[in-house]
């Protein structure tokens, strides 16, 4: 898992093929104008989703994998209060994987929380549960840049 912020994301480019061209996206969209919904960068291999609105509670989160995707969820405006743990550490899922969707989701709790402000973005691999948008009722725009693993 990767905390930082947009301004130093040229690090992070050799860490696979597609993530330069993910970063330049975020760098060179009209984010606050675009429409929210998923917006193709390079097919199937890259591809953004854009969110505006309110999360859940602490009470509801679920902690999600995936296996196909790499996830950089940048955030634009608002704070994302996010969540963590190693999936080594995990239980069983509670709702197994689905091929589908790319996600499993786990009944895990977690005690590593972290701010996620504007400006700033997250890489989660295949290995890090996390949960995203535990924001309750608080508003954030985001960006969420779907990276597939093997290219």
């Amino acid at each position: 898992m990767v905390l930082d912020k947009l301004a130093n994301s040229g690090r992070y480019y050799s860490l696979h093929p597609l993530f330069e061209q993910a970063f330049r996206y975020l760098q060179q969209t009209d984010l606050a104008a675009a429409q929210t919904g998923v917006h193709e960068i390079n097919g199937k291999k890259l591809f953004a989703i854009i969110s505006d609105g309110p999360g859940v509670s602490e009470a509801k989160y679920k902690l999600e994998v995936h296996r196909r995707y790499i996830d950089i969820q940048y955030i634009f405006s608002g704070t994302d209060h996010m969540g963590w743990k190693d999936l080594a550490l995990c239980a069983a899922p509670n709702d197994p994987y689905q091929e589908e969707r790319d996600a499993a989701f786990f009944p895990d709790r977690t005690s590593s929380w972290f701010d996620v402000p504007a400006g700033s973005f997250t890489i989660f691999y295949p290995d890090d549960a996390h949960a995203a948008m535990v924001t309750g009722e608080r508003v954030v725009r985001k960006v969420v840049l779907k990276i597939e693993v093997e290219v």
